[in-house]
């Protein structure tokens, strides 16, 4: 189902991890972290993004709840979240999604980055894991500019 946005609404999708990944964005947007982490199956492992970055020194992912609820509290709430599915493909226990994300964080800068996230759902539904790929050195630079052009006009 098409969004009014252009995206794909696929909270309701028949396929379980489809239906997942869709309701972990949707949540997140809405700032519902419990019913963001009962998402998540206990020993998930989410890498967002996939390999080193500030958000995932080890490279190893955040794995279990505490971890996601930790992911949460540094990476999601600060910011105010909206996204765009744009394609989907779903085969077996796992779905591939396209997207944009958009995150408006304090202060008024605003960040979109175009990624693809692979999402892996247990026989219950519950997500094992999300692994993100999208370059956390791009995002960095949008970050740097947009704070650069905000002193300039200040």
């Amino acid at each position: 189902m098409q969004q009014p946005d252009g995206g794909l609404h696929l909270e309701n999708s028949s396929h379980p991890a489809q239906r997942a990944a869709a309701l972990s964005a949707h949540y997140a947007s809405r700032r519902e972290k419990a019913a963001w982490l009962d998402l998540y199956a206990e020993d998930a492992v989410l890498e967002d993004p996939v390999g080193i970055s500030p958000l995932d020194p080890t490279g190893h992912g955040h794995r279990g709840r505490a971890a996601l609820s930790r992911f949460w509290d540094m990476v999601i709430a600060p910011g105010n979240m909206t996204y765009v599915i744009r394609e989907s493909y779903p085969c077996a226990d796992e779905c591939a999604n396209v997207w944009s994300l958009t995150n408006v964080l304090p202060g008024g800068a605003r960040v979109t980055v175009d990624l693809v996230s692979i999402y892996r759902v247990n026989p219950s539904g519950k997500l094992l894991s999300m692994r993100a790929y999208w370059s956390y050195a791009q995002v960095e630079q949008k970050l740097k500019a947009l704070l650069a052009d905000s002193a300039a006009h200040s």
